[in-house]
């Protein structure tokens, strides 16, 4: 008996992957795609400068043209569709933004625009994040008589 595979007939599902477990809060893990004017993307640019993750979270904002003047895809949408084929098997939905990715595994963890804002702010509390901490004294090395 074989089987076969038929078209997706729906919208593809919303990626909501959550940084946690397998996605662990780490400096320049992350990277997040966003469009110029899309409102969304602006939400989630604002709040990444203002938790001061700007230094620690990669962007890159993606043009309304997916393809460069020569008709090649453009760098930012290649790595994107890169990033949501190693999210699912075959992906053939939709290139979202905004999109938070995970530069380790090379895939999307999320485009889900309320769980990207919840995931900046746990970076943001997380102590590998933190910028405000003060360096901790150097102790003087013993010295023996």
């Amino acid at each position: 008996m074989s089987s076969t595979v038929l078209p997706r007939t729906g919208p593809a599902p919303a990626l909501r992957g959550r940084l946690g477990a397998g996605f662990s809060p780490v400096p320049h893990r992350y990277h997040l795609y966003l469009a110029a004017g899309c409102p969304r993307s602006e939400q989630v640019a604002e709040a990444l400068s203002r938790l001061g993750l700007a230094d620690s979270v990669a962007t890159t904002v993606l043009g309304a043209d997916p393809e460069d003047p020569d008709g090649a895809e453009s760098p930012g949408h290649s790595a994107l569709r890169l990033a949501y084929e190693a999210a699912g098997h075959h992906f053939d939905g939709p290139l979202a933004v905004p999109a938070l990715c995970d530069t380790w595994s090379g895939r999307v963890v999320s485009n889900h625009t309320p769980g990207i804002l919840d995931d900046l702010r746990l970076l943001a509390a997380h102590p590998a994040f933190r910028t405000d901490r003060p360096t901790p004294p150097r102790q003087a090395p013993e010295q023996t008589p």
